[in-house]
């Protein structure tokens, strides 16, 4: 019962992934061949309120539901970030499914998206094997 709340919050996160209809892969493949612009307007505002509540937490000091102070810590750029970027997007255009939706797609009824799961999970495995080899 200590997690309910986030087992609700992941249900209402993939309530909201289904009506807004960015778990289907036609709408996905309309913002890869540049069609539509329901995906990028669905993004861009995820980016804009991601924006607004990391200046928010710095400005106002906030602290986490603990009580502890929020770290937003800078990353540095690496030529890894290009590589894991164009992997990333063309699993993405592949398989019409980024990891966030990936449990939605499969609670819609969308099963064969399984195997989509399925190989995100080896690809982590995978990178957790060779990350010490990577460039970083």
């Amino acid at each position: 019962m200590k997690n309910a709340k986030f087992l609700i919050a992941g249900m209402l996160f993939g309530i909201i992934l289904v009506k807004a209809e960015v778990i289907s892969w036609f709408r996905i493949q309309e913002m890869f061949r540049l069609e539509s612009f329901h995906m990028y307007g669905v993004i861009g505002s995820a980016i804009v309120t991601a924006m607004l509540g990391v200046m928010l937490i710095k400005k106002m000091g906030w602290r986490s539901m603990n009580g502890e102070e929020i770290v937003i810590r800078k990353k540095p750029f690496h030529l890894g970030n290009i590589f894991g970027g164009l992997i990333f997007g063309l699993g993405w255009a592949i398989t019409g499914a980024c990891p966030g939706p990936l449990f939605a797609q499969i609670g819609s009824g969308f099963t064969v998206v399984i195997v989509t799961l399925f190989s995100a999970i080896a690809g982590t495995w995978v990178y957790g094997l060779v990350k010490d080899r990577l460039p970083h």
